[in-house]
């Protein structure tokens, strides 16, 4: 299910976040606009363009048996990606910064809706556009998303993310990318 597109984005987006969390999407070369909690990234590539709306979580907290305990992880990035040319509007995608548990699903809520995301590797997605036009909506209308997971190593993670700006950043991703 990995989307070559999203990972590439998220290249792009992780290089200028690796050593400067949030604060370094300002001085992305790629970066088009900031909201609030959340970043709006342009690619072009040829014909090919791709935008997509971005934040790291506010929180994280790792636990094991039961126990909070310091972890090492990669970025940890919400996104919603738009690729006209490939007729991706609003994919939602969610990177915890490890490999997920094999067979495992990440859990987001936001506001009291609950969704799942399907696991590859790394990666979470919707299991199709139409949940992800649900999250999409809810996280238009929420203050928090909280997305819990568990890696391959068996530590349980809960990433925090604050929706503040999301409305703002996911409207002008989208129309970068008509």
């Amino acid at each position: 299910m990995g989307s070559r597109f999203v990972k590439a984005m998220v290249a792009a987006a992780s290089l200028s976040l690796a050593s400067f969390g949030a604060q370094a999407q300002e001085s992305s070369e790629n970066q088009v606009a900031a909201m609030t909690a959340w970043s709006v990234f342009e690619e072009k590539q040829g014909d090919e363009k791709e935008c997509w709306a971005v934040s790291t979580a506010s929180e994280s907290v790792n636990t094991r048996n039961g126990q909070v305990v310091a972890v090492k992880r990669s970025d940890i990035l919400l996104m919603v990606a738009y690729v006209p040319q490939k007729s991706v509007s609003g994919q939602v995608a969610f990177t915890g910064g490890y490999p997920f548990a094999s067979g495992s699903n990440v859990g987001v809520e936001i506001d009291g809706n609950s969704f799942v995301l399907i696991t590859d590797g790394e990666w979470g997605w919707p299991a199709s556009p139409g949940d992800d036009a649900a999250i999409v909506a809810a996280m238009k209308r929420g203050k928090t998303a909280v997305l819990t997971a568990q890696s391959s190593r068996g530590t349980k993670t809960k990433d925090t993310f604050s929706l503040l700006g999301f409305t703002a950043a996911v409207e002008e991703a989208g129309k970068r990318c008509q």
